[in-house]
């Protein structure tokens, strides 16, 4: 489904990735998982078109898209749920969640059911629908986060980037917000992960990677790193 390869990416004269592979398959979640500055959201950027990778291959389905634009990658059926939420703030979030259907609007991706997964969304995350005329900049933090995963998820996508979805966002929030990607695993839904909680990453994942200083360390089987010693101890102390 999606395939890291080698993968070079920074930015200007920094180098950031250091030649990193990792591998997405169709309906599991992989979760990326390391420290501050290990590079796990330059890895996101680089994926979904907001930086250049400097070296290495990235495909979906089979095909290149490493280089492209983000735009003709979130054509192809790639999702990004950026860390920082982004939301349209002087829109609504039913309109939020509309541009997130835009390809399948312009007929750049299959178009589907669109009203459909609207409702669909808002029945996923409850909160929204309850404040689906509010403008998005009234919101409070974890309702944009939620609201940027729904907007991600009215793509249709092949696969989603969820970077930090937790960020900043009290436990209870933080509870909901694994909740709901379980039940978008339940779903078959495709997911590459970034996480600060990686026990909680872990536990809802099907294979792990941590990353250190720009390089893959460690990966396997998520119920496997959960219970690797070094991983407990670098990564699952402190309450994480």
């Amino acid at each position: 489904m999606l395939k890291i390869h080698n993968l070079f990416a920074g930015y200007g004269k920094v180098e950031v990735l250091h030649g990193i592979s990792i591998e997405v398959p169709q309906g599991k979640v992989v979760t990326l998982i390391g420290s501050n500055g290990a590079g796990k959201t330059t890895t996101m950027r680089a994926v979904s078109g907001m930086i250049a990778p400097g070296a290495g291959e990235i495909t979906l389905n089979g095909q290149r898209i490493d280089g492209l634009e983000s735009y003709d990658i979130a054509k192809r059926g790639l999702a990004h749920s950026p860390e920082g939420r982004r939301v349209f703030a002087t829109m609504t979030v039913t309109d939020n969640l509309t541009l997130g259907a835009f390809p399948r609007l312009t007929g750049s991706r299959p178009r589907g059911d669109v009203a459909a997964d609207l409702e669909r969304a808002l029945e996923l995350f409850p909160r929204l629908k309850e404040r689906r005329t509010q403008l998005a900049g009234t919101l409070s933090g974890g309702e944009q986060q939620m609201l940027a995963m729904a907007r991600a998820v009215m793509l249709n996508p092949d696969v989603v980037l969820l970077d930090e979805p937790s960020m900043g966002l009290a436990p209870i929030l933080v509870a909901e917000v694994f909740r709901i990607i379980g039940r978008l695993k339940s779903e078959g839904v495709t997911m590459l992960l970034v996480e600060q909680f990686a026990a909680a990453a872990l536990g809802v994942a099907d294979y792990g990677y941590v990353l250190e200083n720009g390089r893959i360390s460690l990966h396997g089987p998520a119920e496997k790193l959960r219970n690797d010693p070094a991983v407990k101890a670098a990564y699952l102390g402190g309450g994480h």
